[in-house]
């Protein structure tokens, strides 16, 4: 039976001569892989519907081993992303941690919208990579299942103190008369962004606050730590990005 989703393309590969398989970032049915036949095929109306960074309309059945996509009809192409490498290798980036964190057979609705929204910030140029970046992950990482705790010190309960500590292992924060040795030293207004992105209900304004240039570098160190602390797997696109940024 032929089933219609929403979704976006965050993996691709080539099979055999001119089969593709992707992996869909869906609404309703969380991560889905699914072959594309001939699609590089120039004669194939799949060609460029069925490439990375495209959020679509796909028509896909359950075939004899694995779903099959029939038809795509592309919404958003995200083609400004290919016009600068840094923000083309962050976006790939966002796909590997979507592919690492997100869940097959399970709504997906919030993660889907997090990595559209984004997308769209990185093609527009409008805000820093630096907090896009780190508001991604860390809001990702709650979707995933790894939300810090990060409403008071662990073990007080004191709500704030200037400064406060991070705690990458545990996943929790400190006071200032609370700190352990292996925390990170994080200003109040960091755990306040922190707070702000793991909590934001409307998902579309979750890059919504600002930072002073020092505190945003803090933020990014927090963020991409515990990132690395919870995720399995080599994450060799964000090498390439930090690769790329030590040419900067």
């Amino acid at each position: 039976m032929q089933t219609t989703v929403k979704g976006l393309i965050i993996r691709e590969q080539t099979i055999g001569e001119s089969d593709r398989l992707v992996t869909l970032l869906s609404d309703e049915f969380g991560l889905i892989k699914a072959f594309v036949r001939r699609a590089k095929s120039f004669k194939s109306q799949n060609l460029s519907s069925t490439s990375l960074f495209v959020y679509g309309e796909f028509k896909i059945y359950k075939g004899k081993d694995a779903y099959v996509i029939d038809n795509a009809l592309p919404i958003e192409v995200f083609f400004d992303l290919r016009s600068d490498i840094e923000r083309l290798s962050l976006a790939q980036y966002f796909a590997q941690l979507t592919y690492y964190l997100g869940q097959e057979e399970q709504p997906s609705h919030e993660m889907l919208r997090l990595v559209l929204n984004s997308l769209h910030l990185l093609c527009k140029s409008e805000k820093s990579m630096k907090l896009i970046k780190a508001a991604c992950e860390m809001r990702m990482l709650c979707l995933g299942g790894y939300m810090p705790d990060i409403l008071a010190c662990y073990r007080c309960s004191a709500y704030e103190s200037e400064p406060m500590f991070f705690d990458v292992q545990e996943g929790c924060v400190y006071c200032k008369d609370c700190f352990r040795n292996n925390a990170l030293t994080a200003p109040l207004g960091v755990i306040t962004a922190i707070r702000y992105i793991c909590l934001c209900e409307d998902i579309s304004k979750v890059f919504s606050f600002k930072l002073s240039d020092e505190n945003l570098d803090i933020l990014s160190d927090i963020c991409e730590k515990y990132l690395l602390s919870r995720v399995e797997g080599r994450l060799t696109t964000l090498e390439f990005y930090k690769s790329i940024k030590q040419y900067e």
